[in-house]
């Protein structure tokens, strides 16, 4: 027992301490000086049935205060709630300009929010083949006036090829609140943004609901057409862009309101199938690390509760110990993601909790893949 808690309590010392900080939360979007010229840039919005949100989204753009050139492409993928009637009627009488097309019959080899982007691109080219940027974002993500001025501005001013903004999510409600600040912490362990933003490492991450593209790095890796198949779409896509040279430089951060999920994650099904849909896929489809990766979650999340719970069962006061400074540091860490989404301090102590419910997903993400039914979303599997 004292050498289950003490493995336990060496990964959160190597997590809090050795990690980059991930949990400290310093990669935010900050001021930068105004670029001499403000170059061009055209949105690309997949959308596939997204009635309850695209209006909002939509309007959110035309009022951005970008004082260049900017347009807007927004691709209908075969939606069937009337997502492009309300995109124009929102639009209309708006200075921004709004093109909106539908995508093809899917084709084989591609996810569907991949290949209505591919054909987002073709027509933003056609639209203002000389723009500089590319905004790629989605269909339930709301932009605050000033994001993209700022963002173009960093990206003028650190010669970005990618930025990207991990948007704000939606916590209303009692598993919202569980869920979505711990989904947000695990996604800053798995991907440590520092070390993303290091051009002389090799991680790569890219958030999909904000994420403005040199045009000019786009054509360099092929355009999205050769990440067509990957599920992790926006991950793929900063890997694509990071590995074209030594010097290429991409920067990842965190929102406050600068971009916000209209996504409803209240029932917790929604958060669910978010993640069964991609968790699987992130892990290669390897049962041997599926496994290992269970493992570690019980070991290193669900351990030193347990064993500082049933210490009236195992008398071990060493095990007790250990069990109580790694649940600590667990909560110590997580403590400035709650502080971001507006939770309670003593929410940290159920980080456990959502871990448990993560590795549930994670193992119905192998279970939907195995049957044949992986990545669905939106009626279709990949």
């Amino acid at each position: 027992m004292s050498l289950i808690a003490f493995i336990a309590l060496a990964a959160w010392i190597h997590l809090a301490f050795f990690r980059d900080g991930f949990w400290r939360m310093t990669e935010r979007l900050t001021e930068a000086p105004e670029p001499e010229r403000w170059p061009a840039v055209v949105a690309v919005i997949p959308a596939r049935d997204e009635a309850a949100s695209i209006a909002q989204v939509i309007e959110a753009h035309m009022t951005s205060d970008y004082p260049g050139d900017f347009s807007l492409v927004l691709v209908d993928d075969s939606s069937t709630d009337g997502t492009a009637d309300l995109a124009r009627a929102a639009a209309e009488g708006k200075a921004r300009p709004l093109e909106i097309i539908a995508a093809p019959d899917l084709a084989e080899g591609w996810t569907g929010k991949l290949w209505a982007m591919h054909h987002g691109l073709q027509k933003a080219a056609e639209i203002n083949r000389d723009a500089d940027y590319r905004l790629l974002t989605d269909a339930d993500i709301v932009f605050s006036s000033d994001t993209l001025r700022r963002l173009v501005a960093k990206s003028e001013r650190e010669k970005l090829s990618l930025a990207s903004l991990m948007a704000r999510l939606d916590v209303k409600g009692s598993w919202a609140s569980l869920l979505i600040p711990s989904f947000v912490y695990f996604f800053q362990k798995l991907y440590p943004f520092p070390r993303v933003n290091d051009a002389n490492d090799n991680t790569a991450a890219a958030a999909g609901g904000c994420m403005l593209v040199r045009a000019d790095a786009l054509n360099a890796i092929g355009g999205v057409e050769t990440i067509k198949g990957d599920i992790i779409d926006d991950c793929a896509l900063a890997r694509k862009i990071k590995d074209l040279s030594p010097s290429t430089k991409i920067w990842l951060g965190l929102a406050d309101d600068e971009v916000r999920s209209l996504r409803d994650n209240e029932a917790v099904s929604s958060v669910w199938n978010m993640v069964a849909r991609t968790a699987y896929a992130q892990l290669g489809h390897s049962a041997a690390i599926l496994l290992a990766t269970l493992v570690g979650l019980a070991l290193v999340y669900l351990a030193p509760p347990l064993i500082a719970f049933t210490f009236a069962a195992h008398h071990e006061g060493l095990a007790l110990l250990f069990s109580l400074l790694a649940w600590g540091l667990m909560a110590y860490t997580f403590w400035p993601t709650l502080k971001l989404y507006d939770q309670e301090p003593w929410q940290a102590m159920l980080l456990p909790v959502s871990a448990a419910l993560y590795a549930a997903m994670t193992f119905t993400s192998a279970w939907r893949h195995w049957r044949g039914k992986g990545g669905q979303w939106k009626g279709r599997s990949y």
